[in-house]
């Protein structure tokens, strides 16, 4: 690069012999004296070594000499002063470049270094050549380095020691050699050369910002050093790191050309600080929508706070991607969850509140509660230590009074709870490697939509994907891969969930969990579960199998579809309900599960595929779909039958119930399956005017014979004298001890083979 060649910048000063009306004595700044006429200064037109050149006496301590143009000091560029002097009498000084180095506002920078070399003339006659190299960054070899306010100079020499000796000076030239400084190829610029220092101290940022500035769509490259900026930095053009920057946790680095992990990771060599710089990016720049990870490992020491790293921001709302790379848990203590055990009081009144918890200030947003009358998966969604009140994400069941709960903060690769709302996140194609150490993803207090697709939770230590409020709200869980730190353990004694979600309109499609305690404990409305293959079998003989799905209400208006339910159960209870007791309401309704695979090898004959458990009296079922199902069990073993009542509380009542349809469904290794409506064949032997039907416990999970929909007469129906009777029956429905009977009522005494169609809703 040349200047004076591609820009047409003029460097060169006019020679002595134009006249020395522009040479000052001074400084060189306008108004200053100039050697016009000055008597201890001559031009003299003919030397033996110069064409032309200026005689000039020392008669100062120090004999000025500047150029009063201004030579234009252009950020990137360097330039080269030169001077040929030799002495001819009289005392024999020293001689140096020297200039003034003008600012935009015509101020001199008196910071600056304004002085070569010092070179001492040792002889008469002989020609001594003296040089310095200025430009604005302080790169090796330049001599007076002005920094990026230096706008433009006063070149020329002076003479310093004895006064007395005369000199003979050549033509100044001044000379463009930022080639000599810059590769060959120049489609980038340099922060040096906008004053960087790469200290670790300086405030590295204004150079940064100019160099972006003036970048113009070539890189700027950011060479060895370490460069504190402490504003926030915006690379409008891509930028290229040989060195590393360091930045206040407060200002964010923005790579709007190469916004990528592998970009950041060169920018601050820390994986882990590379990725919070990052994400802070992300959420501070409307130019990227997506952080894309590269493909990298990122070595994860500590659970990584979110909202911590964009410290700027509670509530984002704007969609966001995370993709394509790895978190990869490493250290051991850090991982370990914080226990506290507290007094608190709950009252139904206020169901989603503790008061009076003591010890409050130790609790963390976040945690686990357990104690009697909980329900599973309900966490701390808030706190106020003035009030020594927790907000929870569900209520009680049975929680009323003072009691000892037990708060547990598992600790989490990637933790969104320092947001009060985050909407429209995205992690895609993401490997958490949690190596039984952690747990995988907190989300937020409120939000909507968060999505995770195509991602695996590899051996996470509780819990895969953790919503402790209502972040989940419409939450998308896509094709992702949930593997077990616990396969060797007995599914009644593992601790890992998978999926746990408070808010409405949660889809769950097309995953695959293995050997979880549960898959998803769903507290919301509107669920739809689809397509997904959740296995929690184990090697022990008649084993017992978990739930992996929980329903944690009653009208949970739910569908559950297409899924390979493998060793494991669908549970559905009304545990997040305050005031369990049947009051009004639809109890337990809209649930539909259709075209599923239910599949159980080596269980207990007592293990069902689908489990209602009421936590309060009353309960009854009001609206469900069983059709389309396989149900099977293998390895020689049988299932006394598919549905059931978990009574550890509560019975359903079942004198009640409406809209219950359990058809369509296939059976294998079933002793006893179940159908609503179901058609008995009874055969009558013996003459008698009165049938008992027994439903034979067929009806869905012990339910009464509390209608019969159609008596359709498979034989002649014949008295005592063997004649035909046209007649029909009229019936008593909910009959026998257990209500699941009915008898048909006839004329008289008569014996024949029927075709009952009875129902229990």
């Amino acid at each position: 690069m040349n200047k004076a060649i591609t820009d047409g910048v003029l460097l060169m000063p006019p020679a002595f012999a134009n006249g020395l009306n522009v040479w000052s004595s001074g400084d060189g700044t306008p108004g200053s004296d100039t050697y016009d006429g000055a008597v201890n200064a001559a031009f003299v037109p003919s030397d033996q070594d110069f064409s032309g050149c200026l005689e000039l006496q020392k008669t100062d301590s120090v004999q000025k000499l500047r150029y009063m143009g201004e030579t234009p000091i252009l950020p990137g560029c360097y330039l080269r002063v030169t001077a040929r002097v030799k002495a001819v009498s009289g005392n024999l000084p020293s001689v140096r470049i020297a200039a003034w180095a003008g600012d935009g506002s015509n101020a001199n920078l008196s910071s600056v270094v304004q002085t070569g070399p010092s070179t001492a003339l040792t002889s008469y006659g002989s020609v001594t050549e003296v040089s310095a190299i200025v430009g604005a960054g302080a790169r090796g070899g330049v001599d007076m380095a002005w920094g990026p306010d230096a706008v433009y100079g006063h070149f020329g020499l002076d003479l310093t020691g004895t006064n007395g000796g005369i000199v003979r000076i050549d033509d100044l030239i001044i000379e463009d050699i930022t080639s000599a400084f810059l590769r060959t190829m120049m489609n980038w610029v340099d922060v040096r050369d906008y004053g960087a220092v790469g200290d670790g101290v300086t405030d590295d940022a204004p150079a940064f910002l100019a160099a972006i500035a003036d970048a113009s769509g070539r890189d700027v490259l950011v060479p060895s050093g370490t460069f504190y900026l402490n504003d926030n930095v915006t690379f409008t053009t891509r930028a290229v790191f040989e060195g590393t920057v360091t930045m206040p946790e407060d200002k964010y680095l923005s790579l709007t050309r190469n916004f990528d992990l592998p970009s950041y990771i060169e920018a601050f060599e820390d994986e882990e600080l590379a990725f919070k710089k990052a994400f802070q990016s992300l959420l501070n720049n409307a130019d990227h929508e997506t952080l894309d990870l590269g493909g990298r490992r990122v070595t994860i020491s500590a659970p990584v706070d979110m909202q911590a790293a964009v410290n700027n921001r509670t509530t984002y709302a704007q969609r966001r991607v995370i993709r394509n790379g790895q978190f990869y848990v490493n250290g051991d203590t850090v991982w370990e969850p914080d226990v506290v055990t507290s007094v608190a009081t709950y009252s139904v009144s206020d169901p989603k509140t503790l008061t009076n918890v003591a010890n409050v200030a130790n609790i963390q947003v976040g945690s686990l509660v357990e104690g009697n009358g909980v329900g599973r998966e309900i966490y701390v969604r808030a706190k106020n230590e003035a009030t020594q009140e927790l907000t929870l994400s569900q209520p009680f069941f049975d929680g009323e009074g003072t009691q000892n709960l037990t708060f547990t903060r598992f600790k989490y690769v990637l933790d969104f709870t320092g947001f009060e709302k985050l909407s429209q996140m995205v992690i895609s194609n993401v490997d958490f490697l949690c190596n039984s150490k952690a747990s995988g993803v907190i989300l937020s207090d409120s939000g909507v939509v968060f999505h995770v697709r195509d991602t695996f939770f590899t051996k996470p230590k509780h819990r895969a994907i953790t919503s402790p409020g209502y972040g989940c709200q419409g939450m998308l869980i896509d094709r992702c891969q949930f593997l077990t730190a616990e396969g060797g353990t007995p599914a009644q004694d593992r601790i890992s969930v998978a999926i746990n979600a408070n808010g409405n309109d949660v889809k769950v499609r097309n995953n695959r969990a293995s050997q979880f305690r549960h898959f998803l404990v769903a507290g919301g409305a509107n669920t739809m579960v689809t397509g997904n293959h959740f296995f929690q079998g184990d090697s022990e003989t008649a084993g017992l199998r978990t739930a992996g799905i929980i329903m944690g209400i009653s009208h949970c208006s739910t569908t559950i579809d297409g899924n390979y339910v493998d060793n494991c159960h669908i549970e559905w209870t009304n545990e997040y309900d305050a005031e369990p007791d049947f009051d009004g309401g639809y109890s337990f309704s809209a649930l539909s599960v259709t075209d599923n695979v239910f599949l159980s090898g080596d269980v207990a004959p007592w293990t069902a595929y689908l489990v209602i458990k009421p936590h309060g009296i009353g309960q009854y079922i009001t609206g469900l779909c069983v059709t389309g199902n396989k149900f099977r069990s293998i390895k020689g073993t049988s299932m006394d039958r598919v549905d059931r009542v978990d009574t550890s509380y509560a019975d359903l009542d079942m004198s009640k119930g409406k809209n219950i349809l359990f058809e369509g469904n296939t059976f294998h290794a079933i002793t006893t399956p179940a159908y609503n409506p179901l058609v008995v064949e009874h055969e009558q032997n013996t003459h008698a005017s009165t049938w008992v039907v027994d439903s034979e416990k067929r009806l869905p999970f012990g339910g009464h014979a509390r209608a019969v929909e159609a008596v359709t007469m498979l034989s002649k129906i014949k008295n005592t004298s063997n004649v035909n009777e046209y007649t029909v029956p009229y019936v008593d429905v909910e009959q026998g001890a257990d209500g699941d009977q009915v008898k048909l009522n006839w004329e008289k005494a008569v014996s024949g083979t029927v075709a009952v169609r009875m129902r229990m809703d």
